[in-house]
């Protein structure tokens, strides 16, 4: 086993962290965007936006009452494709500190503070809201038990393959430092769930420390979820990526998921809304 360097320990700088934008990529959340919304500690978020994945209900009419812009898009566009709106928004903004937070009301916005104060140390780069801190606290939230299991043996398979140790790799929590998704190429990425995973794998090729916090949540009727068949779709098409990113990490295989961005975004790419 080598040796580290000492450079490795050293510590690095604090970020500079002047703009905390959250993004919220939404599909029929109506009814839980207010709860979502007001979760979030006030003062903490300099701006909201939602990118409304053409819901059939009045997603976007909700979001807008609050105070939060609005990006709606035409098409259904997918989970990562919504994603990739809500980065390129909030790139487009100016933001230090991107927080993602799905507007479902299952994952808890008080720690947003927390998580930006932990960012600014420079000791990480991306930051999960983990809900796995412990098994009776998982399953008395409500997380169905195949969910757990399946969650479970995908994190640790994940965590093998990426060299991490974290809590929960499948969460609707995500926060992230600006350098981060400039330098991903995102736009290679699915626009189906797996994006995530793609994003995570992405994360740990190009350098960047992830770390994770446990994050109270909510299982209940309205809270959105994949089922079973798109679950098990999800399950193998993250092993597939955890294999890609192994052949990418070895120099078998050149993939575009790998490659830095070579994205140039200038206003004309996306929309930013000026009101709400």
């Amino acid at each position: 086993m080598g040796l580290v360097r000492l450079e490795e320990f050293r510590e690095r700088p604090e970020r500079d962290i002047r703009k905390v934008v959250v993004v919220m990529p939404a599909y029929n959340a109506a009814s839980t965007i207010e709860r979502t919304f007001k979760s979030i500690p006030e003062g903490s978020v300099h701006e909201f936006y939602l990118v409304d994945d053409c819901s059939e209900d009045n997603t976007a009419d909700v979001a807008r009452s609050l105070g939060i812009k609005v990006i709606r898009h035409e098409q259904n566009k997918g989970y990562g494709g919504n994603q990739k709106t809500c980065y390129d928004t909030a790139l487009k903004t100016g933001a230090d500190v991107i927080v993602m937070i799905h507007p479902d009301y299952q994952y808890d916005g008080r720690i947003i503070p927390a998580v930006v104060s932990l960012l600014k140390t420079g000791t990480v780069d991306v930051i999960l809201g983990s809900r796995i801190r412990s098994r009776r606290e998982t399953l008395e939230g409500g997380m169905p038990i195949y969910k757990y299991l399946s969650n479970r043996m995908l994190t640790i398979f994940e965590n093998v393959m990426l060299g991490q140790n974290a809590g929960d790799l499948h969460t609707g929590f995500r926060a992230y430092a600006r350098e981060v998704l400039e330098t991903i190429n995102y736009h290679s990425n699915s626009d189906d769930f797996v994006f995530d995973s793609e994003f995570l794998a992405q994360s740990v090729f190009h350098g960047f420390r992830i770390g994770d916090v446990p994050i109270p949540t909510r299982y209940f009727d309205e809270a959105s979820s994949i089922n079973f068949r798109r679950s098990t779709k999800y399950g193998i098409q993250t092993v597939l990526v955890m294999l890609k990113f192994k052949f990418a990490q070895w120099g078998l295989l050149s993939s575009p998921l790998f490659k830095k961005s070579p994205r140039v975004l200038n206003s004309a790419d996306v929309p930013i809304p000026m009101g709400t």
